[in-house]
């Protein structure tokens, strides 16, 4: 009898006990600080007005008088628009913070949405059509790209680079300099003569260029 109690009571506590939690660590998390002008480069993902822009590109104009003046072209990587804004040298800005989170893809919808499986905790992320457009040419069956999140929300897709792709058409050997060639991801690239179908090519994806043949 003592011991049926004994049991009972351990059986009781076990319930009530408080559960462990275990939390998945960010792959990697880029905290906003403050820059100037100075540290602006292409690619730098800044916080405006709370929204997340990135720097497509900017130019440096240099004055016989006063100090140089910067002018920088921004996208809005929420809503996809552009903006272009002209700053004086050393105004400062808060760089975004974002986490970024390595997932493999799995799949897309009739609707244009891709789907992603988180490579740690292992759930599925949707990402919207307009969120992956300036990428989607260059995704892979299988391949292990970054997400990139903005106060809970995916605003990027980052392909890898440089990556390996199959010519899955193109011309014959050919002895002009360059020819088009399609990849199993889809996209064109240029590509040397030399190049036949069914070649492994490493392609920067960043600039949409040949690198060599693999």
């Amino acid at each position: 009898m003592k011991l049926a109690i004994f049991t009972s009571l351990i059986a009781t506590s076990a319930a009530f006990a408080p559960t462990t939690v275990v939390t998945q660590r960010s792959s990697s998390t880029a905290l906003n600080v403050s820059v100037d002008t100075s540290d602006i480069k292409n690619g730098l993902t800044i916080e405006l007005d709370g929204e997340p822009y990135k720097v497509v590109n900017f130019s440096i104009m240099k004055q016989a008088r006063g100090a140089a003046k910067t002018t920088i072209k921004f996208k809005n990587l929420k809503r996809g628009t552009t903006i272009e804004n002209t700053y004086r040298s050393g105004e400062k800005f808060e760089t975004a913070e974002v986490l970024r989170r390595p997932s493999q893809y799995s799949y897309d919808d009739e609707s244009g949405n891709y789907y992603f499986m988180d490579s740690e905790s292992f759930e599925e992320v949707m990402v919207e059509s307009k969120i992956v457009e300036d990428q989607k040419k260059w995704i892979a069956e299988g391949m292990e790209c970054d997400l990139i999140f903005f106060k809970g929300e995916v605003i990027e897709v980052r392909t890898p680079s440089p990556y390996v792709y199959e010519v899955v058409e193109t011309e014959p050997n050919v002895k002009q300099d360059f020819k088009p060639a399609v990849l199993d991801c889809g996209a064109t690239v240029n590509v040397p003569g030399f190049v036949e179908q069914g070649s492994k090519i490493k392609v920067d994806t960043e600039k949409g260029e040949y690198i060599e043949r693999v």
